[in-house]
Formats: structure tokens, sequence, C-alpha cells
């Protein structure tokens, strides 16, 4: 079945998403900044770092100012994306930029950085995630071991009968940072 499209609605839906994507990037993109800023103990104001785009020739985007604003009204925000007023602007444009994605991916359509950006808008406001899907897969495949949250611990699992134990976990991990 073909999905339904309102071409009006999906170019306003479609300049919401380009524009939250949009935030989510410069979001990764002064997260690593910071840490490296961080770890090399550079000092960088990013704030100052959007105000310097704005007059470059490549980046020279309207929506450097209101990152600069919201990077000068808190200069240890964790995350761009957590200042009140991006905040706002990202949830109000949230459902458009599902319905973009979706409505690609139902057109068989790829939106790799549309849904990318929109899978970390996600991740990030989550408080787990779902790596505890991974680390079963890495211990029923090679015995990597995993963590829980409701224990302490490293645990281990004979997943079905062709598995053979590995031994001691803390024998192998001993050492590990």
């Amino acid at each position: 079945a073909e999905i339904p499209v309102h071409k009006d609605q999906l170019l306003d839906d479609l300049k919401s998403a380009l524009y939250a994507a949009k935030v989510c990037s410069y979001a990764q993109g002064l997260g690593i900044i910071r840490a490296a800023s961080d770890d090399m103990k550079w000092n960088v104001d990013l704030s100052e770092c959007a105000r310097l785009w704005k007059g470059g020739c490549i980046i020279r985007a309207a929506l450097l100012q209101k990152i600069q604003d919201a990077l000068a009204r808190d200069k240890n925000l964790p995350n761009l994306i957590l200042d009140p007023v991006v905040a706002g602007e990202l949830n109000d444009r949230t459902a458009a930029w599902r319905r973009v994605v979706v409505t690609a991916v139902g057109y068989g359509v790829a939106t790799p950085a549309l849904a990318a950006s929109l899978s970390y808008f996600d991740a990030y406001r989550r408080e787990r995630l779902p790596a505890n899907l991974t680390q079963s897969q890495r211990d029923f495949f090679g015995g990597h071991t995993y963590e829980r949250t409701d224990r302490e611990g490293v645990f281990h699992c004979l997943w079905d009968d062709s598995h053979k134990s590995i031994g001691d976990i803390k024998e192998r991990t001993a050492g590990e940072v």
C-alpha cells in the first residue's frame, strides 16, 4: 500500500527535519570539540567558535547565532540540545522530522543523515540505551561477558548446549582497566 503524501505538508516537514538534523550535527561537532578541549586542556570557548564560524566563507549559517547565544547562556552546557531554547525548537520539530524519515523509509528513499541525526537525538535523551542487545550478542558469540543494570558485576551465560564454560570470569578480566 502506498503511503499518502501531501506535497505542501512534506515540504514543511522537510524544512523542520533539516533544521533539527543540522542542530544535532552542530551538537555532535561541538561535543567533539569540547571533549578534545577538555582532554588537551585547550580551554576552547564554544560560543566564540560559533561567533567565528559566522564570519567564515563555508559555514556562515543563521543558525550559528542561536548556537552562539545558547553557549553564551551556559558556558558549561553539556550538549547544545540541552539548552532550553534549542530543546524547545527541536521538540517543536520532532513530529515533522519523524514523518519525513518514516515517509522516506516507506518509499525506499535513503536518508542517512536525517535518520542518523534523529537516532542521535533519541539516544541522547534516553537514560538507558539498547546496548544490552549488543552485549548479549557478544557474549553469545564470543563469551565476552556482559554487565547488568540490576546488580553489580560481570556475567556470562551458557546460552544453549553448544556453549562451553569460559571459566572463572574474574581470571579472564584480571588486569582490565
